[in-house]
């Protein structure tokens, strides 16, 4: 309640948004930080190391873009996050806590992903996708309630997916199911979103429409979004702050303009760029020569 926040009066305006808004209010997922500490990993049998002492601290309500070339350790981050793989060296805590001592559920209630592959090789519709986010919530088989059912189709609404949600989603586009997924994720409410490669098979439209989505919900939400992304000018527009890595480690992280430096881009993708600024919106963008 607003009571337990020592809500002082200038935050009037999250008040504001907790009797607006349809789901649980996100100012509880404020200062959860997401903590890594001196991460490192080799796959078994391998001496070579994938990721090597990688350090940092996702602050909640940022949006972060990880970029960096192949073979730099994005995925495999993100895989460790979200307890995919094992923690050999270091450790990852959420509110100063493990991640290694969440139960399952507990783990589903904090964070949610959105995978790069959305395949799902069944036949439930729209609306069954996305109620699957509020299963975290639930005892086996327990039905949704009333209140499940407003968040359902707030998250649909979210990503204009609530028109399809008796279609099947064997008969979705490669944009729509992704949406769909997105949505599975609002629903499920989690203070963080883990997002390995989202716009890596769709076409430019979706593409942007995707990251539009994802920057709107972090700022009407606060969720803290962590994205593997490839394109370097998408993560630009729409991101807050970057995380570049090279060879298994952090290189550079901050915000867009530290982080994209001509010298930053040269040493990491070992070829060189010209930085342009769109004369419309003053957006820069970043072309190999």
């Amino acid at each position: 309640s607003p009571n337990t926040l020592n809500f002082r009066k200038e935050n009037s305006i999250y008040l504001y948004i907790l009797k607006k808004c349809r789901f649980p209010c996100p100012l509880k997922f404020m200062n959860e930080e997401l903590r890594i500490q001196d991460l490192s990993w080799k796959p078994e049998g391998k001496n070579k190391k994938i990721l090597e002492n990688i350090s940092t601290v996702l602050k909640s309500g940022e949006f972060y873009g990880i970029i960096g070339p192949n073979g730099s350790g994005k995925t495999s981050l993100i895989r460790h996050i979200m307890h995919f793989l094992s923690i050999q060296e270091g450790d990852i805590l959420l509110s100063e806590r493990s991640l290694k001592t969440f139960s399952r559920k507990e783990f589903a209630q904090k964070l949610s992903l959105v995978p790069q592959n959305t395949n799902i090789d069944t036949d439930f519709t729209v609306y069954d996708i996305v109620s699957m986010g509020r299963n975290p919530y639930h005892r086996f088989l327990e039905s949704n309630t009333e209140q499940d059912k407003l968040i359902i189709e707030e998250a649909m609404k979210m990503t204009g997916c609530l028109e399809m949600k008796d279609k099947s989603f064997r008969e979705l586009s490669g944009g729509e199911a992704q949406r769909v997924i997105i949505s599975r994720a609002i629903a499920q409410n989690t203070p963080y979103f883990i997002l390995d490669e989202p716009i890596a098979h769709l076409d430019i439209r979706y593409q942007v429409e995707l990251m539009k989505n994802l920057k709107e919900i972090n700022e009407k939400k606060q969720i803290t979004i962590i994205a593997v992304l490839h394109d370097i000018n998408l993560a630009a527009s729409y991101c807050k702050k970057l995380i570049l890595m090279k060879r298994g480690k952090i290189f550079s992280e901050g915000t867009v303009e530290e982080v994209l430096t001509l010298k930053n881009l040269k040493t990491v993708y070992e070829i060189d760029f010209n930085i342009l600024k769109n004369p419309t919106n003053g957006k820069k963008y970043y072309i190999p020569e």
